[in-house]
């Protein structure tokens, strides 16, 4: 490529001298929009905001320039702090998956975005860009340059988005009106009627059917052209080209039919066709709605926060039930639910949860907090702004930063099926036309449209997508809460499971609790408000067993992972954690699970804990042991070992004393020896065999806190379902397969058909949507069926 033209400002695109990575850079000559050609056929565009501030193609300048307005961004923002902003735009024309996969690729057209992500059933898509490098304004622009023109309200968003769906109903309406009309005028011709008064206005009619056969091609089927042409000059093809082509071949050559007076054309069928076609669209959204296969699947996210009552009681509560108004209790590591203004003094908020960046921020009363930040430090007390929906909290945990490399073979044959299905299709159009004109110029017509329209990647390429989601959905429902589809595929390979014991197959339910030493009652009121800043299972437990006293706010607070808590209140320093942390290795622990405390380097005795082992243990265990390899991991001594030994299988291999790190190394070292690993823990002491495992899974139990690099959340009252969940794992995938063996067979028959030249464009136009619903139909009743079996 030595020249092109800009889709920018329309001038010529001439080689640079220096080279960009490992292709060629190429410049516009007016707007200086910097092009880069990897290959022949991939040209990826970057913005040169120094050269050319702001250029955007011609048709849309100075539609977005209030974009350029702070305030107004800022209303249409869902975070910002510091460069890293992300904003959730709602785009009406997302309807393949074509689509999706050039939205979630924009990081490729546009520097400065880091991850798009879509929500195809809300056809919405969040951005994460750096405004040092891009703006709003720069990326809807862009988007309107590619046909995928997002739709801004500041005022009324559902109204204007049921104002955009009922364009879908009018054009059907016109469409339908025109083609049955012309189907009327068209029986004469049907029939070869041969009579007087019919062949004196043959011509008549046949103009009156091009009349009506226009609204029909320029109204109904406006949308396909300007998706096609936004296509093509992105430089990325979607399904949308080959239908386009194939009604415009069809118009044309009927027009010519009628000037030249070789017949009737084909408006009939043409029209015929773009209704069949929206109609077709209508049902797919439909039953797209019906089902709610969100990509997210947002209304499941398990989230419990603690809200301060108006007379000082803590109670938990689902984020859900948040109002704006309400005060919070955020304690160490847990996650910030909604939006809200910093009531303490001062907090340390880490958003790596939303940027991917572990750099604490400081923040001071009367601050503003954003959802996804976790609080790192003491207790604090924010009051919310407003709600935040489930789907951003579930957004931001499927953060491209928080991903496992995981190999998806479904994944890999869909994207090269989406990307490279349009120009093979058209090379096989081209090639049959070029066969059958020969023969028989009429067939050759048809078989070419045929071919365009029959031929579809979108049954091929939702057959994934619409599995996993309703997998998703009734995992959730079943109250495992996974972080994405992909997590489905790892958990079908898993052969090894590793429990943390802790919080996981321990409970954290009320149980015996004793105390061996002597705190006096200003001591426990001191211990209780260490403790209630503490996510920590033994840190809970024991904090709900100490009695209610005033809350008293600390100078200093920090959690040691794996060993305890160091605190200050006034004048006095409190340990509490393993005896090692606090100081006392005179005696032998290796009986006991206990919670030791010293209060200025002076022992003070220790809690010692009845383990309260969960529901159906054993069977559980003995479930997985026919099909898996199991280990259970501890951080506490071997007391429990011998009851463990008569409780678990054989084969269970047990380890105590177990370091956060030693965790993360036995994980790693299964992985070397071939094992895909299953971790389930409690998200604290094992965050870091969490995200090293090929899937983690963290168990909650009312608690807002767990790794954002686990891949699931497990409500503890559903542990005994964990062998139901692996099961149901590997029969998703069975589906999926199974499914792309119809989706295939279903392509390969129709293009057949449409090759020979025994399938009309019309009957093409009727089965194109409908092979997409009944392979959407048949999965959703298969992971049903499945789900159902015990």
């Amino acid at each position: 490529m030595d020249a092109n033209n800009c889709f920018h400002c329309g001038l010529e695109i001439t080689l640079k001298e220096e080279i960009i990575f490992d292709g060629k850079s190429f410049c516009c000559a007016g707007c200086k929009t910097v092009y880069e050609i990897f290959s022949q056929n991939d040209l990826t565009c970057y913005y040169d905001f120094q050269a050319a501030p702001g250029a955007t193609p011609l048709d849309i300048q100075g539609k977005y320039d209030f974009l350029n307005d702070e305030q107004i961004v800022n209303k249409l923002l869902d975070f910002q702090e510091n460069d890293t902003y992300i904003v959730s735009l709602f785009i009406p024309h997302i309807h393949c998956s074509s689509c999706i996969w050039i939205l979630e690729n924009l990081q490729k057209l546009q520097r400065g975005i880091s991850i798009s992500q879509v929500n195809f059933n809300e056809k919405k898509v969040r951005i994460t860009y750096n405004s040092e490098k891009t703006s709003l304004k720069a990326i809807v622009d862009l988007l309107s340059s590619i046909g995928y023109e997002p739709y801004i309200s500041l005022d009324n968003f559902d109204e204007g988005k049921k104002k955009i769906d009922r364009t879908l109903i009018y054009k059907i309406g016109v469409a339908f009106f025109c083609f049955g009309n012309i189907m009327l005028l068209s029986f004469p011709e049907y029939f070869e009627v041969e009579e007087f008064w019919i062949n004196q206005y043959r011509n008549f009619f046949r103009w009156l059917i091009f009349a009506l056969a226009m609204p029909t091609f320029f109204y109904s089927a406006s949308g396909y052209y300007i998706s096609a042409w936004k296509s093509i000059k992105s430089g990325m093809l979607n399904i949308d080209v080959p239908i386009a082509l194939g009604i415009v071949v069809m118009f044309l050559r009927s027009v010519v039919d009628i000037i030249f007076e070789y017949g009737q054309g084909f408006f009939d069928s043409m029209a015929g066709l773009i209704f069949f076609m929206l109609l077709g669209k209508l049902f797919q959204i439909k039953t797209y709605d019906f089902l709610s296969f969100e990509r997210d699947y947002k209304s499941y996210f398990p989230i419990a926060i603690t809200k301060i009552m108006p007379d000082g009681k803590e109670i938990p509560v689902q984020v859900y039930d948040i109002v704006k108004g309400d005060r919070l209790l955020i304690r160490n590591q847990e996650l910030l639910p909604v939006d809200g203004i910093l009531i303490s003094e001062k907090a340390s908020i880490d958003y790596s949860f939303v940027t991917g960046e572990a750099i604490p921020i400081a923040k001071k009363s009367g601050d503003k907090l954003f959802a996804g930040g976790k609080q790192l430090g003491k207790v604090i007390e924010m009051e919310v702004l407003f709600s935040v929906s489930q789907s951003y909290l579930t957004q931001l945990w499927s953060n491209d930063v928080f991903q496992k490399k995981l190999d998806q073979k479904h994944k890999t044959v869909t994207d090269k099926i989406s990307r490279y299905f349009t120009p093979v299709l058209l090379l096989i159009s081209i090639v049959s036309f070029g066969y059958w004109v020969f023969v028989d110029t009429t067939k050759a017509f048809n078989v070419f449209t045929a071919i365009l329209i029959v031929a579809c990647p979108c049954a091929l390429a939702l057959t994934a997508p619409f599995t996993l989601g309703n997998v998703l959905r009734i995992m959730g429902k079943r109250k495992l809460y996974l972080k994405n589809a992909p997590v489905i595929e790892a958990m079908a390979k898993i052969d090894t499971i590793v429990f943390d014991k802790t919080g996981t197959i321990t409970s954290n339910k009320e149980a015996a609790i004793t105390f061996e030493g002597t705190l006096s009652k200003q001591e426990t009121i001191l211990v209780k408000n260490v403790l209630r800043g503490s996510n920590h299972p033994l840190s809970r437990r024991l904090y709900i067993f100490l009695p209610i006293v005033d809350s008293i706010t600390l100078d200093s607070f920090e959690e040691v992972t794996g060993k305890g808590i160091f605190a200050t209140i006034y004048d006095t320093t409190i340990h509490i954690g393993s005896a090692a942390f606090v100081g006392f290795t005179t005696e032998n622990l290796a009986t006991q699970t206990s919670v030791h405390i010293s209060m200025n380097g002076i022992y003070k005795g220790k809690y010692i804990f009845d383990n309260q082992y969960r529901d159906g243990l054993k069977t559980i265990f003995a479930d997985l042991s026919r099909h898996y390899k199991l280990s259970v991991l501890s951080g506490d001594n071997e007391g429990e070992k011998e009851r463990l030994t008569q409780w678990l299988p054989q084969n269970t291999h047990l380890l105590f004393n177990q370091k956060p790190e030693q965790k993360l190394a036995y994980i790693a070292k299964l992985q070397e020896e071939g094992s895909n690993v299953m971790m389930i823990g409690d998200g604290l002491n094992d965050a870091g065999a969490l995200a090293q495992s090929n899937v983690g899974i963290s168990i909650s139990e009312n608690v807002n806190v767990f790794s954002p690099a686990c891949d699931g959340i497990l409500d503890a009252v559903q542990f005994a379902k964990i062998p139901f969940f692996l099961r149901y794992a590997k029969n998703a995938m069975r589906t999926i397969y199974f499914s792309f063996g119809i989706s295939l067979a279903y392509n390969l028959v129709g293009l057949s058909f449409a090759v020979t030249g025994h399938l009309s464009p019309l009957v093409a136009a009727i089965i194109m949507p409908l092979s997409t619903v009944t392979i959407v139909s048949f999965v959703t009743l298969m992971s049903n069926f499945y789900a159902g079996k015990r």
